[in-house]
């Protein structure tokens, strides 16, 4: 793909208003296409306070929800290839508490495309003893919604991350090391790296202490900072590899690491903007909905993470955009990214002038 390289160096220059606006402390980003990276930069400070080291291409990012996406989505598609899982399995052969008010109904599809009725979020941490506990909480007190209609649910993930456990019989840290990390070259991705070059998030209001290598998502944090929704940590270099799987439809310089058909069924929308999303199995879809940019063409996939973190992919066009930061250093409520990150990849796609 050709790039207006004035236009995209335009884009770039827009990571550093970024930091002065304190939308963010830092930013890596890159810009890629089928061929290898087009455009890279990693600029800032890690934090505000009390961390004044320069972010470097290594430095790790807590990813948060795209854990989803990085993590459990892709190791449950090396399970349907292995013929471990379908799709369209029920919850309740994996976890036969799952039962009652209409739970029996609930299949993986329902989890991976948020359709389940599960709801958005409880604070698990507050109520259950321990990771266990809290997947027999969500499997015997928490009720159903609204089954078919869209609502992100951190829930579905965290069952979703528990079964992959239960089918690929370990821990889903070691299965996606030994499924997705390794063959893929991404060295440094990993749940709970605790100290080395890795990049705060906001302040722990029990210990006064910026968390740096410790989750910041509670719930996975609750469950030893691993969890199917949650928990992952990776640097830009790593997510370029990843993203380069991508946008090569599931195809590396290696061989095939997600078959064509898997990952063309991966990336479809099933629920036409439901709810006001489009959701693929773990992915977000353009479709119609307001989901990446203004500019991305309706088969473009991605999807968010709450701390600053976005990768998103657009098939048509044949390009990449990853963009890490740690917004919620500056606090949960510091919303600017939203609105930047729109921004940013519209200068990114209106930079394309043909291939």
């Amino acid at each position: 793909m050709l790039f207006n390289k004035k236009r995209l160096n335009e884009a770039f220059d827009l990571m550093s208003r970024g930091i002065e606006e304190k939308v963010f402390p830092c930013a890596a980003t890159a810009v890629g296409d089928k061929n290898g990276v087009v455009a890279l930069k990693v600029e800032g400070l890690k934090g505000f306070y009390p961390h004044d080291t320069p972010l470097n291409i290594t430095s790790l990012f807590d990813l948060a929800s795209l854990t989803k996406v990085v993590a459990t989505t892709p190791l449950l598609m090396v399970m349907i290839e292995k013929g471990l899982i379908s799709i369209y399995d029920k919850v309740y052969e994996y976890l036969p508490s799952f039962r009652g008010r209409g739970k029996e109904a609930v299949t993986i599809f329902d989890l991976i495309t948020h359709t389940s009725g599960l709801p958005a979020y409880i604070p698990l941490y507050k109520v259950c003893k321990d990771y266990e506990d809290s997947i027999d909480y969500i499997c015997r007190e928490v009720q159903l919604k609204k089954p078919g209609y869209v609502e992100y649910s951190d829930l579905g993930f965290i069952l979703l991350g528990k079964i992959l456990e239960l089918v690929g019989n370990n821990t889903l840290d070691k299965l996606c090391h030994q499924y997705i990390f390794e063959p893929l070259e991404m060295k440094n991705t990993c749940f709970n790296p605790l100290k080395g070059d890795v990049v705060p998030t906001e302040k722990n209001m029990e210990t006064g202490e910026f968390l740096c290598g410790v989750c910041h998502d509670e719930n996975a944090r609750f469950f030893g900072g691993i969890s199917g929704h949650a928990g992952l940590f990776s640097c830009i270099l790593d997510l370029i590899k990843f993203a380069d799987m991508l946008v090569n439809c599931g195809k590396t310089k290696a061989g095939r690491f997600i078959s064509l058909p898997l990952f063309r069924r991966m990336i479809m929308d099933y629920t036409g903007g439901k709810s006001g999303e489009c959701r693929g199995w773990g992915w977000c879809v353009k479709g119609n909905s307001s989901a990446g940019c203004d500019l991305f063409s309706e088969k473009a996939f991605g999807h968010t993470g709450f701390t600053g973190t976005s990768i998103w992919v657009d098939p048509v066009y044949g390009i990449y955009i990853i963009l890490l930061t740690n917004r919620v250093h500056l606090g949960r409520e510091n919303n600017k990214i939203v609105r930047f990150r729109r921004l940013f990849m519209n200068m990114i796609m209106a930079s394309l002038i043909g291939r």
